[in-house]
């Protein structure tokens, strides 16, 4: 009886939990007007829990099928005009949505910019890949994302002998045929025959391929449905989205919207907006694009059923990472031990290693305060200056040959000085922006050398310091953001007035004054100057328009100068950004935790942009100090820092590095024996070691362009170069002072792991080591132990 009872009971509560539930059609009633129009329904059930998708889970049926039809992913077709009903059929009841389609008798004529462009667009034909690169595909040009409509019509109607559009019998018309692959296409297939977009197309050709006969308001702004969603592991989401115009009509654009996820290993997106979840649990911003509008649905992954307990906060930093770690589930790494902490602050904060007696200095230390103690230590010693001018010489493209060895001189002095100093940033950048006279000057005038037109100089700028990455928006509207090409040029405005002009004793100087306004591409009509975002301004004459440029940036509610400077420090220090890209922050790119980077640009400011004091901020973050060593709930996790990340050394940092461990320093070509790599300010200076291990030529503002990964050149160079093999057997160096002492092998062993690990052996270690001086004589036992720790994981990495 009993066991017929559970069985009973274990069949009722599925039934009860469906009861319970409400499905939610969206939208609750339709309308469509247009042969090719569409509209997509969105079909939720919301019980207790997390709101679910079901829209390609549930049954739907037409009331009148001659009228609307729907298929099975709840995208309403429309027939002829009329009314009718969708009835959604799910196993817990089914809801009705009313239908009426308009316009198909008398349909309102085609605009090739508002309804064609689209279609383009969508089948991915005026993509850089495509026709819209620069030299077009097969002598079919169009402009990239169709920026350039009147052009684009040009080319498809006059262009290629008439061909592409044949209106003597339409459905022969190239764009159709190689379209639909009916003819061999070296692009492949776009588009169904007789799919939406084939019909769309071939009506146009039949009103006669117009331009526009009566001008259609433009899109004004899109709307995305849902805008944020918590989804469950391998879950789907639908997404709708809707283009609103100028006289506020709005029509369901899904079907012909793009669509892309910034963290495609969370969720990924497909071309008819639906979104299917991964399997490791984090956020990821899905950008939907429409007539150089954007808009964007968060989706949050989370980990069920996972609790921990939450970890100290040292300040508000740990408070916000913990928040969004027990919101995704994702339990945090232990703290990192004292050694470990003390090589990773080092080789983050001055880019060099710790001594040996450093080391046992700070192991031995029992203050509860040492490592704040310590990172004061560091933001005041001169390798502070060394390693961040080197830093920023990189991305203002200190380049010897483009802006010659004086300038290249004058800029890295400058620099350090700055940072020696701890000039507030703001300040400091100012300084970059407005910066004159003589190149070869103790300043940043060599900045100016490498810029060559307006245009390099308001897309370097905008990189650099605004973290906006304009330069797509000179030839057409950005594909992901507001910019277009009037933003374009009217920061390229500000710059106008900046000239070189030769000096007396052969040298070059940077002068700005005046300046003019700009015209864009193949029109007439001057593009007022103006910073991004901003009114226009009026200037004075021979005023210095950067200047207006500067008083922007700097003010306190500027969007993007502390957001860019507080994103790039936390990058260096955590291995990734709150943003990625690190310099490109915009709306459709949100920041993985955006209430901490909220408060991250706060605190910068309230330091009144103190870079050591925000430095130590980051550096005394309990989340900065956690092990690198994961746990099997966090393993998988990139983007939340639940752990530290394991980072490559920079070029010159591991050059240093060897060097220090080896006791012998680098010979750098004409500079004095002593010199440290991170103090060559020469960037040209012939180096396999540097070419190798990623230097950067400094070609273009971008910190991506150091090189990261790891490499089989890179790993050999080390094994077996005679360079550093030179540097192992040094009669001066380390290793024959080593083999040459008193000490035991196991002092020897732990000298050279406390010099180079910045840690004492394990036992296991001095165990599997110690057979080498029983093996071999002492000198070459010293050396190959040295040279096994030069070519570990563990030294090669800061984690």
């Amino acid at each position: 009886m009993m066991r017929y009872a559970w069985a009973v009971l274990s069949m009722l509560l599925p039934l009860a939990g469906i009861t319970s539930a409400t499905v939610i059609v969206s939208p609750s009633s339709v309308r469509i007007d247009g042969p090719e129009a569409s509209q997509q329904l969105l079909i939720t059930l919301q019980s207790t829990g997390l709101p679910q998708d079901v829209t390609h889970r549930v049954r739907y049926s037409s009331g009148d099928a001659t009228i609307a039809t729907v298929e099975a992913t709840g995208r309403i077709i429309p027939v002829r005009d009329g009314k009718t009903t969708i009835t959604v059929h799910h196993e817990s009841g089914t809801v009705t949505v009313p239908v009426e389609v308009t316009g198909i008798a008398h349909p309102r004529r085609i605009s090739f910019p508002q309804e064609i462009i689209p279609v383009l667009t969508k089948a991915t034909c005026n993509s850089g890949g495509c026709h819209g690169k620069a030299e077009g595909q097969q002598g079919f040009k169009l402009s990239v994302f169709g920026f350039d409509p009147r052009h684009d019509y040009e080319a498809l109607v006059s262009e290629g002998r008439g061909r592409r559009i044949f209106p003597e019998a339409p459905k022969n018309s190239l764009i159709l045929t190689k379209g639909t692959g009916t003819l061999p296409h070296g692009g492949g297939k776009k588009f169904d025959v007789d799919g939406l977009r084939y019909r769309r197309i071939l009506r146009w050709i039949h009103e006669g391929a117009r331009y526009e006969t009566v001008p259609v308001p433009p899109v004004v702004r899109l709307e995305i449905e849902p805008t944020e969603r918590v989804l469950g592991f391998q879950a789907t989401q639908q997404l709708r989205v809707t283009a609103i115009d100028a006289e506020g009509n709005r029509r369901c654009v899904t079907s012909e919207a793009e669509y892309e996820s910034n963290t495609t290993t969370i969720a990924g997106v497909d071309p008819s907006g639906l979104i299917r979840a991964g399997d490791r649990p984090g956020e990821a911003a899905i950008l939907a694009r429409y007539m150089g509008h954007v808009t964007v649905c968060r989706i949050t992954l989370p980990r069920p059923g996972v609790t921990f307990p939450r970890p100290p906060a040292a300040n508000f930093i740990d408070k916000h990472v913990w928040d969004k770690l027990a919101k995704l589930g994702i339990p945090p790494s232990a703290l990192a031990d004292d050694a470990t902490f003390l090589r990773r602050v080092f080789l983050d904060t001055i880019g060099t290693l710790p001594t040996a007696n450093e080391t046992r200095a700070f192991l031995a230390d029992t203050r509860p305060d040492k490592r704040g103690r310590l990172v004061d230590t560091l933001l005041e010693r001169p390798e502070y200056a060394d390693y961040w001018a080197l830093k920023w010489a990189d991305i203002l493209r200190v380049d010897k040959d483009a802006v010659t060895p004086e300038g290249a001189v004058a800029m890295t002095r400058w620099l350090r000085q700055q940072f020696a100093e701890n000039r507030p940033y703001d300040q400091m950048a100012t300084a970059i922006l407005t910066a004159r006279g003589d190149i070869a000057a103790n300043g940043p005038a060599a900045f100016y050398k490498v810029l060559k037109t307006p245009e390099e100089m308001a897309r370097s700028i905008s990189q650099v310091f605004f973290g906006v990455r304009i330069e797509c928006a000179q030839c057409h509207h950005h594909p992901s953001e507001k910019w277009g090409q009037e933003d374009y040029f009217a920061l390229a405005g500000l710059f106008s007035g900046v000239t070189r002009k030769k000096l007396p004793g052969g040298g070059e100087a940077i002068l700005s004054r005046g300046g003019k306004d700009l015209t864009m591409p193949r029109k007439t009509e001057l593009i007022p100057a103006r910073p991004l975002g901003a009114p226009v301004a009026a200037f004075e004459a021979n005023a210095d328009r950067r200047e207006r440029l500067a008083q922007w940036m700097t003010t306190p509610d500027n969007p993007y100068f502390a957001a860019t400077i507080a994103n790039r420090l936390w990058a260096h220090y955590f291995g990734r950004g709150l943003v990625e890209p690190l310099d490109d922050l915009r709306a459709t790119n949100p920041a993985s935790n955006e209430p901490l980077f909220a408060e991250l640009v706060q605190h910068l400011r309230e330091q009144k942009y103190n870079l050591k004091a925000f430095t130590k901020t980051l550096l005394l973050s309990r989340v900065y100090q956690l092990s690198s060593h994961t746990l099997p709930g966090n393993a998988d996790d990139e983007q939340n820092f639940s752990h530290a990340a394991v980072k490559s050394l920079p070029a010159e940092v591991l050059l240093d590095a060897i060097c220090q461990v080896t006791g012998v320093p680098e010979k750098f070509n004409g500079w004095p024996i002593g010199y440290r790599a991170i103090q060559v300010w020469d960037n040209r200076m012939p180096s396999y070691f540097f070419r190798i291990f990623g230097r950067p030529v400094r070609f273009s503002v971008c910190e991506c362009e150091r090189g990261t990964d790891p490499s089989i050149s890179q790993a050999l160079h080390l094994m077996n170069s005679p360079e550093i093999t030179e540097k192992v057997r040094a009669r001066s160096g380390l290793a024959h002072t080593l083999a040459h002492s008193e000490l035991p092998p196991t002092a020897v062993i732990e000298e050279l792991f406390l010099t180079a690990f910045n840690r004492p052996p394990t036992e296991a270690e001095q165990s599997s080591l110690l057979p080498t001086f029983a093996e071999t004589d002492r000198q070459t036992a010293t050396e190959d132990v040295m040279w096994a720790v030069l070519n570990s994981k563990e030294f090669l990495y800061c984690r």
